[in-house]
């Protein structure tokens, strides 16, 4: 948020006043709008298991927070470059922006969780239809922050957040719907923006923006570098966080936002934008490919060890996909090993009273990655709760 987001912004903005020759706010638009990694271009990347996992969370953080910091400032500029900006009304858009939206945000997702909860107490929910609800929440909270003067952007995330952290099982139920809902949108996104907008940037090319391009992809990653080596993220990991910093749809959309408000002079920014997000598409896009490629080859080459095979189960033998607890205690009584593990949403675990004696926490978003750290027997009977 620091480093990683203001810093590099600020940096965007001096270029773009003394290479562009724009005012101080629109300077302050493309730093805030140039500093914003983009989530849709890490996509690939971060899903890929053969990435390392510092940064794979340092990406993903960095991706999903750094537009909280940022969208202020866009926000606020377009509000100096009004003709008719006052101090009141401004006063009025900054309690919209930093408190009212995202106090409504919260509002909606708080009460649309307990709204929640009290349903299912008395019928069952489909998963399907949570998704759906979490979506509904979303826009929700949008439509009544920007309906007051708040920010809808802000209401938004200040909604999912909520839900993210009191409500595991609506949020696990979003993140299964939205994976094919997003895919589909970023596809009618890219095809929009590929035949038409994105080619406004080819012209504005000058000596001067050419040199504003460099400098805007670039600052992150002077930036991160000593940065990270203090923090002790040296080697491999500090290359892969500072060097991986795409610029696509949200730089677009924080320069649309001028351009949507009739700020003069937007169209500028934006095509500018432009030509910064088709390079970064060609360098980072790029060494993206070129990662996956490489360690794909490494993971081809590379010799697999057979797992022993313990027992082949014939049709009548096959392991249930359920045990009940006198099978778990005839299991131990026998002498055979049996592990417990703890696999309920972190909601349904702090309300329990009960906890199984001698059982295992794991994660249920990643309950194999968990396994594999407390370096489990495979050998034992795992057994798995979740109620």
């Amino acid at each position: 948020m620091g480093p990683g987001t203001i810093v590099p912004a600020t940096v965007i903005a001096v270029a773009g006043r003394m290479l562009l020759g724009v005012s101080w706010p629109a300077a302050a638009i493309l730093g805030a709008a140039l500093a914003s990694t983009d989530p849709v271009l890490l996509r690939s990347v971060l899903r890929f298991r053969a990435f390392p996992t510092v940064p794979r969370i340092a990406l993903r953080i960095e991706t999903g927070m750094n537009d909280v910091v940022l969208l202020p400032i866009v926000v606020l500029s377009i509000l100096a470059l009004g003709s008719s900006a006052t101090g009141s009304s401004v006063a009025r858009s900054v309690v919209g922006l930093f408190l009212l939206g995202p106090a409504l945000g919260a509002l909606v997702g708080w009460l649309g969780i307990i709204l929640l909860e009290q349903i299912r107490d008395r019928f069952t929910v489909r998963r399907d239809y949570e998704s759906l609800y979490a979506i509904g929440l979303a826009l929700s909270a949008f439509a009544l922050a920007e309906s007051v003067g708040g920010s809808g952007f802000l209401a938004a995330f200040a909604a999912g957040l909520l839900v993210s952290s009191q409500d595991v099982e609506l949020c696990d139920c979003f993140l299964e719907y939205g994976e094919a809902t997003a895919e589909m949108l970023l596809l009618l996104t890219f095809v929009a923006l590929g035949t038409s907008l994105i080619w406004t940037g080819l012209s504005v090319i000058d000596f001067a923006t050419v040199v504003f391009v460099i400098v805007a992809l670039f600052a992150r990653t002077v930036v991160l570098y000593p940065v990270l080596t203090r923090a002790h993220v040296t080697g491999r990991d500090r290359r892969l966080i500072a060097l991986f910093g795409p610029r696509g749809l949200s730089s677009l959309l924080l320069t649309l936002l001028p351009v949507f408000a009739g700020v003069p002079g937007a169209e500028h920014l934006f095509s500018v934008t432009c030509l910064v997000v088709l390079s970064s598409v060609v360098i980072h896009g790029g060494g993206i490919t070129y990662f996956l490629r490489r360690n794909a080859i490494v993971e081809t080459v590379k010799p697999r060890t057979a797992l022993p095979v313990i027992e082949e189960a014939t049709p009548r033998e096959k392991v249930p996909d359920r045990i009940t607890i006198e099978e778990v205690r005839a299991l131990q009584a026998a002498g055979d090993e049996v592990i417990l593990l703890d696999a309920r949403a972190d909601r349904n675990r702090r309300n329990s009273e009960t906890q199984a004696t001698g059982s295992i926490r794991v994660h249920p978003h990643d309950p194999v990655q968990d396994a594999k750290a407390l370096k489990l027997s495979q050998r034992a009977t795992l057994v798995v709760y979740c109620a």
